[in-house]
């Protein structure tokens, strides 16, 4: 998997390319917590336009920075170009309850 970061002011915007599992979840996980611990991140944005598939890894990863923003953050954590396979899994999940889909 391939993770491409970049901070815009107090927005974490995170670019993910392939396969989110877990072989790769651990890999984010460390990449996210090296930014979301300082606490100049109140708005995290995912893309997952070339994101091919998650795993319970990967949903286990979304919810651990979810809990690590802070309660009062304006965007929370939000993902865009969500594939209608990945959509699925989230609705079954009920991952569409706890992040905003764009």
């Amino acid at each position: 998997m391939k993770i491409d970061k970049s901070q815009e002011g107090d927005t974490l915007n995170v670019k993910l390319t392939g396969r989110l599992d877990t072989n790769t979840a651990p890999k984010l996980e460390k990449e996210l917590e090296s930014v979301l611990v300082g606490g100049s991140v109140n708005n995290l944005s995912f893309d997952f336009k070339n994101l091919e598939y998650i795993s319970s890894a990967g949903l286990r990863v979304l919810l651990s920075a979810k809990k690590k923003m802070p309660e009062d953050s304006p965007g929370g954590v939000r993902v865009k170009n969500v594939s209608s396979n990945i959509k699925e899994v989230f609705d079954v999940t009920g991952f569409t309850d706890i992040l905003t889909l764009e």
